[in-house]
């Protein structure tokens, strides 16, 4: 059996040394040439919460050759239909590609090579850059889960899949997949931005003043969005965080800002990949993610102007018009309340 990661950035290179590691086959795919050759010299190396190197196969998408029977899918979701396009020439008749992006991507794997080879997968843990061939891994490794699933019912590659991931952490199979990508999803649209704006880690966004208090109303935003949706959010690391953190103001708010820490306590160190993007003066994910809530908040009609005014700052970031710092969440904060 022959398999892919492609997209092997941060998180792609640690999940492709782990499974290297484990002696199985697989190859790691980047368009970073840099980056391929320094592991085709000298290895992979994690480092962070965890410390060694690995010899593995790198190569960039021109050297890509052959038929892989699965291939996961860990680039941002912005070239989506240009990525899929050359990935069905790569992808066995009966092969699946397993889609571990941010946001809601099934839809455009399944356009793309249909439901049946799609699988999807919500990823609970972090990683960075921090040289060519190094990577960090910046949650403890017993943290490290994986949510599995498909949006359409059974599939025969779960099992298969989810050997290879179980290489690097915790699988879980999903029946509802959906209700779990939603959840990813909710609590991406409120920590992510805000570290993408600020260069705050997730835990140091959840002891902020205002990143706190924006973080919550990010959270309130999406589940009403989600509701109007008919989605049920799963809950997340066991805990029902509709139950525990849906609130409209007062003594329920003011109490929900003091569990935020607890929802991150796993993934305090981590920064969101949306920053690596905007500090390197790319676009980053935003829209594939809290694009997500406006526009089924406006479907729906649901108001989401917490969500509206930190889209609008984001993209005056990727414009050049503003830059990252901690001070933005202030003033984001300041032109939703006017305070």
């Amino acid at each position: 059996m022959r398999v892919a990661i492609y997209g092997a950035g941060a998180m792609g290179t640690i999940l492709g040394a782990y499974i290297a590691a484990s002696g199985r086959q697989i190859d790691l795919i980047t368009r970073n040439k840099e980056h391929v050759e320094a592991m085709k010299t000298h290895g992979a190396h994690v480092l962070g919460h965890a410390d060694f190197t690995v010899r593995v196969n790198a190569y960039t998408p021109d050297e890509m050759s052959g038929i892989y029977d699965i291939i996961f899918l860990m680039t941002k979701q912005r070239e989506n239909a240009k990525i899929l396009a050359t990935l069905k020439d790569f992808l066995a008749a009966d092969g699946v590609i397993c889609t571990m992006q941010n946001g809601l991507p099934e839809p455009s794997v399944i356009e793309a090579v249909g439901a049946k080879r799609c699988l999807g997968c919500a990823v609970a843990w972090g990683a960075t850059t921090v040289g060519l061939g190094e990577v960090e891994l910046t949650s403890r490794k017993e943290k490290m889960t994986f949510a599995l699933g498909s949006m359409h019912g059974g599939n025969r590659w779960i099992e298969p899949v989810k050997e290879y991931l179980e290489c690097a952490g915790k699988v879980t199979v999903e029946e509802n997949f959906f209700s779990a990508r939603w959840a990813k999803l909710v609590v991406n649209s409120a920590f992510s931005p805000l570290s993408a704006l600020t260069g705050m880690t997730f835990g140091q966004v959840t002891r902020d003043r205002y990143a706190k208090r924006l973080a919550l109303a990010l959270l309130n935003e999406a589940f009403a969005v989600a509701a109007q949706c008919g989605v049920e959010i799963a809950p997340i690391q066991g805990h029902d965080v509709v139950k525990i953190y849906r609130c409209s103001g007062g003594v329920k708010a003011a109490f929900a800002r003091l569990l935020l820490p607890l929802m991150m306590r796993n993934h305090k160190s981590l920064v969101s990949g949306m920053y690596a993007d905007l500090a390197a003066g790319r676009k980053c994910d935003a829209d594939f993610v809290n694009g997500i809530i406006l526009r089924l908040g406006h479907k729906f009609g649901v108001s989401t102007p917490v969500t509206v005014a930190v889209m609008n700052f984001i993209h005056d970031i990727e414009r050049g018009e503003k830059s990252i710092s901690r001070q933005n969440t202030k003033i984001i904060y300041g032109q939703v309340y006017g305070k």
